[in-house]
């Protein structure tokens, strides 16, 4: 399955991309070949470290690689007065008896802890096209249920003060 991304999103992949083959990598390179230089590599702490971070630095591009190669690009639409990708909705929890407010990303920028949830959620997917005022159950899974009512919607545009995700 390719991940929806917006070009915001492509253009993001591609900087960080550029950045470790151009910056990165080559700080990694000299780092090992420095510890390296400590002598016995068996018993060499900085080596094994240096190491670890450009397996890691490679595994993020390859990660990169494939994220650009195999993304489905999307456009951004305006959605009105209803919920649509960017958007941010205030909306009250009857179950829990208190309001929440969420802005809704797509998946490769999501932080649930700063209430930036993907597109793919469940609570995204039920708010979706729906407007302030509305009444919406959301299903968590087929046993946990809640409603929520929607106190507002703000439209929002794709720019690039949205960080990506690590992984």
């Amino acid at each position: 399955m390719n991940d929806e991304l917006t070009r915001v999103d492509i253009e993001k992949l591609k900087a960080e991309l550029e950045d470790r083959r151009l910056n990165i990598r080559p700080k990694i390179m000299e780092d090992v070949k420095t510890a390296r230089a400590f002598g016995d590599l068996s018993e060499n702490y900085e080596y094994k470290v240096a190491k670890q971070e450009q397996r890691r630095n490679d595994s993020r591009m390859r990660y990169l690689e494939r994220m650009i190669a195999t993304a489905k690009v999307i456009e951004v639409e305006d959605s009105g007065d209803r919920v649509g990708l960017f958007s941010t909705v205030t909306m009250f929890n009857e179950k829990l008896g208190k309001e929440q407010t969420i802005r809704i990303v797509t998946t490769l920028r999501q932080d649930v802890l700063h209430g930036i949830i993907s597109k793919e959620s469940p609570i995204a997917k039920a708010l979706m096209g729906h407007k302030a005022g509305d009444r919406v159950e959301i299903a968590v899974s087929p046993e946990l249920k809640y409603t929520v009512e929607i106190r507002s919607v703000e439209q929002g545009k794709d720019d690039a003060s949205l960080q990506i995700s690590s992984y």
